[in-house]
């Protein structure tokens, strides 16, 4: 495999070389976090994300659409290009709600960008957003991933170190709830302190960490992962204490996770991944219990290390010995509830 700053590009060859049947495959399932791009990172677009929906036959009745600067506006006022991509994304709901594609609901939840750091100026883009998405936009997202190593990310302006407390920063995310959106926090797991530290600011602010805090293990963070695991879990218990915070379980097949199965000679068993993860996604739902926890593919970033029906595989594998109540919630309740999306009546 062939790994590139915070990306791996993948192989469908590659990916070809471990199958897998469905567990439990009439279990249903709301993939909380995914994207669809066409950029110089690896293609996934909607036809792609049906290929791997249909490949494996998990039981997924729908997914949530999170921003990924795709399908941006080519003119018109620069703050406003982002709502290019929520139009986009309600194009690919409205194809996945006809029916014609199969019956998975895909885009039945919108995240776009916030554009946050505009401080009070950013109420017409969310006003627009919403226009654009109408009952499908749930929520923004605005990435504060940041961390000097340039392993980790090259320097962008709209996420600057120490984003999260930035004046200009919070009074745009205080637009957030008169508008009855969510706010969807991508950062660094040496970050997860900022994100508690605005969640008390904000207590009735539905607030959702990605990717499990994102745990590092490349450049400086390489061979150290006893170490920041320790670090890791006592920021993520801290976070667990806001009632207003939920969390995403998966992301970790990402490069910056550096668990190496990308650069394999075959992709991993999803009794592998299993086995690598567990720790993580336990300590989250033994933190935040599965009323705030969430099952995601974070596709097709966790293409990189395996096959998206390999890793609903992995994560089954890891909650086996749960309730079925909370089997339930982890894989497809709480991700209804946060996003209110209405899809198990629930």
């Amino acid at each position: 495999m062939v790994t590139s700053g915070s990306y791996a590009a993948y192989r469908n060859d590659w990916l070809a070389l471990h199958h897998e049947e469905a567990l439990d495959p009439e279990r249903p399932i709301i993939d909380a976090h995914h994207h669809i791009w066409d950029s110089p990172r690896p293609r996934y677009m909607f036809e792609d994300m049906l290929g791997d929906l249909n490949a494996v036959r998990h039981n997924v009745v729908a997914t949530v659409y999170v921003d990924c600067r795709s399908m941006y506006r080519a003119d018109g006022p620069s703050e406003l290009r982002c709502v290019g991509e929520v139009e986009f994304a309600n194009g690919v709901a409205a194809m996945g709600a006809s029916g014609a594609y199969g019956k998975t609901r895909v885009c039945a939840g919108i995240v776009g960008f916030g554009a946050l750091h505009l401080g009070v100026r950013a109420q017409p883009v969310l006003e627009a957003l919403v226009l654009a998405g109408g009952s499908r936009l749930k929520g923004v997202r605005h990435i504060s991933a940041w961390d000097a190593d340039p392993a980790l990310g090259l320097p962008n302006p709209d996420r600057p170190p120490g984003l999260l407390a930035d004046k200009a920063f919070r009074e745009g995310f205080a637009l957030l709830r008169p508008l009855g959106l969510r706010f969807d926090a991508f950062l660094y797991q040496t970050q997860i302190s900022e994100l508690t530290d605005l969640a008390r600011a904000f207590p009735d602010t539905p607030i959702v960490l990605d990717h499990a805090g994102t745990p590092l293990g490349i450049g400086r963070y390489a061979g150290r992962r006893e170490e920041l695991f320790v670090d890791w879990k006592t920021a993520i218990a801290d976070l667990s204490s806001c009632p207003n915070v939920a969390i995403k379980l998966g992301g970790l097949g990402m490069v910056v996770g550096g668990f190496g199965f990308n650069t394999r000679h075959r992709p991993p068993t999803s009794l592998a991944l299993s086995e690598a993860w567990k720790p993580y996604i336990e300590t989250c739902i033994e933190a935040f219990g599965s009323r705030r926890c969430m099952f995601e593919s974070n596709f097709p970033p966790d293409r990189a290390t395996c096959s998206y029906g390999v890793i609903w595989n992995a994560f089954k594998r890891m909650v086996a010995g749960g309730s079925e109540d909370e089997k339930a919630d982890l894989f497809a309740r709480t991700a209804d509830r946060f996003y209110d999306l209405g899809m198990l009546g629930t």
